[in-house]
């Protein structure tokens, strides 16, 4: 590319990094806080990271997945953080690019409802080399999987191999998120670690050995 032609992966990553709809034209109740989205788009990455949105300590850094759940999330996939950030292999694009705020309990709002409408599409049509899409959450797996959600968190990550056999051009893995709120749920669940988890690890080893 030559030093007068446009980046497409950094106007858009810098349209997002200045996004201000959640302030500035919001669905509803303006974001309570300064804005500061985390995204990280790649050309060549073979695998998203598709979470729901910033807790505080990612808001602090600025980096996806900067935290206890990035720890969970991590050991998950078989990695450690400098291939996780690696963005040359692994994008990240949350369903909210923005810390939305916490409610009276202290727990994390829900995603930006601003953010997916106004960028999701246009993200993942930039980013062609992707081959699995991670939807960790109920968030990302109701706009990646449409209508092939099933109801519930756990029946839509327990029907795994029906869903990634049923997507293509990226195929997507639904995960659980991996907060320590669902510690309870992984317990529950040991198919989870035994039997998903070994799938998602030759899937990372395999995609992030070379790029394309």
């Amino acid at each position: 590319m030559s030093a007068t032609s446009p980046d497409p992966i950094a106007e858009l990553d810098l349209a997002i990094r200045t996004c201000r709809i959640c302030r500035d034209a919001p669905t509803g109740s303006p974001l309570p806080h300064e804005p500061r989205p985390v995204a990280h788009l790649s050309a060549t990455a073979r695998i998203l990271v598709a979470g729901q949105a910033p807790g505080t300590k990612v808001h602090a850094s600025g980096l996806p997945f900067d935290d206890a759940s990035g720890d969970r999330l991590r050991d998950w996939m078989g990695i450690g953080r400098d291939l996780f950030y690696d963005t040359r292999r692994i994008a990240f694009l949350p369903m909210g690019f923005c810390f939305p705020g916490q409610d009276a309990a202290g727990g994390d709002l829900p995603p930006r409802r601003e953010c997916a409408p106004a960028w999701r599409a246009r993200a993942m049509a930039a980013m062609p080399a992707v081959e699995l899409v991670l939807a960790v959450g109920q968030y990302a797996q109701v706009w990646h999987l449409g209508g092939l959600k099933p109801v519930g968190m756990t029946e839509t990550v327990a029907r795994w191999r029906e869903i990634m056999a049923a997507t293509a051009g990226p195929r997507i893995l639904p995960l659980p998120h991996p907060s320590w709120r669902n510690t309870g749920w992984l317990k529950r669940n040991p198919w989870f670690g035994t039997e998903l988890l070994p799938v998602l690890r030759a899937e990372i080893a395999r995609l992030t050995a070379s790029i394309e």
